[in-house]
């Protein structure tokens, strides 16, 4: 691909002269054709604009039948051109591909074809031509036809489950090993975003492995085209999260965080809003609630509330997501609860962390995730500078010791003797006193410090 195809832009390409009735002579297009053609081609916006007011299919028919009978870029490029013009105008004509009248025409094979064939400027082109036409098809269709009832053509049409098949296969390469080193990214997220509004779509996309691809793709922008990237990206996050399949892709990815990082360092509202209305729908899907407790997205949600938004649905999907959160903490268990508070770095003597069945029941839960939040509370000792955090966090380790048949041995590995040692001389009495507690039973073990029992 030359770099030249690659930078190509629509209106550079319409400043070309084509020779149309050098394509009639040698007949590749009809008179009729022509005379379309001659009285469409280089006219003014209002004055195209009212021919595909009288006869769009019309034009639909030739544009369609020179990309599948002539193969000279130079024309094909004028043609998706001319096409993408069309539809930039007014969207709205992508219904023009569907008319009756062309019931016996396959009007998406060209551009099916044209994504693997042609270069950068043809592919990007042909990818939202098919993007935009198949989403302005009446959705009552018999999936087996084009663009209308072709069951009486002897023709092979393209079905649309080729069409969807084909372009999310296209997409996904693109994903995988872009094209274009600056324009495939943001033109695949782009069409993706219009098309992954279908079930067939999202069902295709998800079994070509497509949701790990996106999912580095959520990361907080600061450029005007990044921000357009982000939203799209976040976009087709929301859209499948309506798929279960997809839901659980998602669930194993970094998703969750990354959209998180995202809605807490976007100003532009139609982000954070994308955002808000995918982790409402995410809200009670698996593991997800608790993730989001994990994460902090209440006090995230809070936050959010306190400032100035216009859009409704905004507004509408924080309270929701801010109601399901407080459901779902009142619904967590004891120790999801415990886990929570050493998670976000702030202990207090809350009764969970002197209650002897609060230990007896838990202690193995401790074990999760090669010890996390033993891992995580022995962090808090180095990291935090609030006194009662501090003699929490010591009490909870020195009950760690107590009650967990290797205690000490775990505790010890985890080089928390040192970091214990160092708050012996701390200004805070309560501090100094619960340190010395877990330094007595890390040294004499269970069975001799039971008679430290605070």
């Amino acid at each position: 691909m030359t770099t030249e195809s690659a930078e190509l832009t629509t209106e550079e390409v319409l400043r070309r002269d084509i020779p149309w009735e050098t394509y009639m002579t040698t007949k590749l297009i009809t008179g009729t054709g022509l005379q379309l053609l001659r009285r469409y081609d280089k006219k003014a916006e209002s004055y195209k604009a009212q021919l595909l007011d009288d006869d769009g299919p019309g034009y639909v028919r030739v544009f369609v039948t020179i990309l599948r009978d002539i193969f000279k870029e130079e024309t094909v490029e004028y043609v998706l051109a001319l096409i993408d013009e069309m539809l930039t105008a007014n969207p709205k004509r992508a219904r023009l591909f569907h008319d009756e009248s062309l019931a016996d025409e396959d009007t998406y094979e060209p551009f099916l074809r044209l994504l693997w064939k042609g270069n950068w400027f043809i592919q990007e082109k042909s990818c939202k031509i098919l993007s935009l036409t198949v989403s302005a098809r009446s959705k009552v269709q018999n999936g087996a036809d084009a663009n209308g009832d072709a069951s009486s053509s002897k023709k092979k049409i393209t079905t649309i489950d080729d069409v969807l098949a084909g372009v999310v296969e296209w997409l996904c390469a693109q994903l995988r090993k872009p094209t274009h080193p600056t324009r495939s990214i943001a033109s695949t997220i782009n069409c993706l975003s219009t098309l992954l509004k279908e079930p067939v779509v999202r069902s295709s996309f998800v079994r070509a492995d497509g949701v790990k691809l996106l999912v580095p793709l959520i990361s907080p922008a600061s450029t005007q085209q990044s921000i357009q990237l982000l939203y799209e990206t976040c976009l087709c996050v929301w859209l499948l999260s309506y798929y279960e399949p997809a839901i659980e892709y998602l669930a194993t990815s970094r998703a969750l965080t990354r959209l998180i990082e995202v809605v807490k360092g976007s100003t532009k509202e139609k982000v954070v809003r994308v955002v808000i209305l995918t982790l409402r729908n995410l809200l009670s899907k698996g593991t997800f609630s608790a993730h989001m407790v994990d994460l902090g997205v209440l006090q995230i949600v809070q936050s959010l509330k306190a400032q100035a938004w216009s859009d409704e649905d905004l507004l509408d999907a924080l309270n929701q997501l801010e109601q399901g959160l407080k459901e779902n903490i009142k619904k967590l268990s004891s120790f999801d609860k415990y886990k929570q508070e050493v998670l976000l770095g702030h202990l207090d003597w809350s009764p969970m962390h002197k209650d002897p069945i609060f230990w007896r029941e838990n202690i193995n839960n401790f074990e999760e995730n090669d010890f996390q939040i033993l891992r995580v509370l022995i962090t808090i000792l180095d990291t935090s500078s609030d006194a009662r955090t501090l003699a929490v966090a010591c009490y909870d380790l020195s009950q760690f010791i107590q009650c967990h048949s290797a205690g000490r041995i775990i505790v010890n590995d985890l080089k928390a003797k040192e970091r214990v040692m160092r708050l012996l001389n701390h200004d805070n009495a309560e501090v100094t006193k619960n340190a010395l507690l877990c330094i007595q039973r890390l040294f004499l073990g269970a069975k001799y410090a039971s008679f430290l029992q605070a």
